[in-house]
C-alpha cells in the first residue's frame, strides 16, 4: 500500500495531465479554455506543464470542463472510530 503513495507534486501533475486530455477531447485549445475559464493563458500553460496553479483558477477550469462535483467531495469522507458511529449515522 505504501508503494502507491505519491508526492503532492506528482498528484498535481497527474491532475494537470487529466485536464489536458479532457481539454483536447473537447477539442479546445489552451487559448479557448483560458478565455472561457477566465484565467490567463500563461496560467493554463504553466498548469499543464508543471501542475502548478491557484486553487481558484483550478476551480474555474474545472467548471468549464464539468468537473466541479469532484471538488465538492474533497475532505468529506467520514472517519469512524466505532461501529456504533456507523449505526448512528445510518439512522
Amino acid at each position: 500500500m505504501l508503494l502507491n503513495l505519491k508526492y503532492p507534486e506528482e498528484i498535481a501533475k497527474d491532475i494537470a495531465n487529466a485536464e489536458k486530455k479532457k481539454r483536447k477531447k473537447r477539442k479546445l485549445t489552451q487559448a479557448e479554455l483560458s478565455a472561457r475559464a477566465g484565467v490567463s493563458l500563461g496560467t493554463l500553460r504553466r498548469f499543464e506543464q508543471t501542475g502548478e496553479i491557484s486553487f481558484v483558477s483550478l476551480l474555474k477550469i474545472a467548471a468549464i470542463l464539468d468537473e466541479t462535483d469532484n471538488f465538492a467531495e474533497l475532505f468529506t469522507s467520514q472517519e469512524y472510530t466505532s461501529i456504533q458511529e456507523v449505526i448512528d449515522e445510518r439512522k
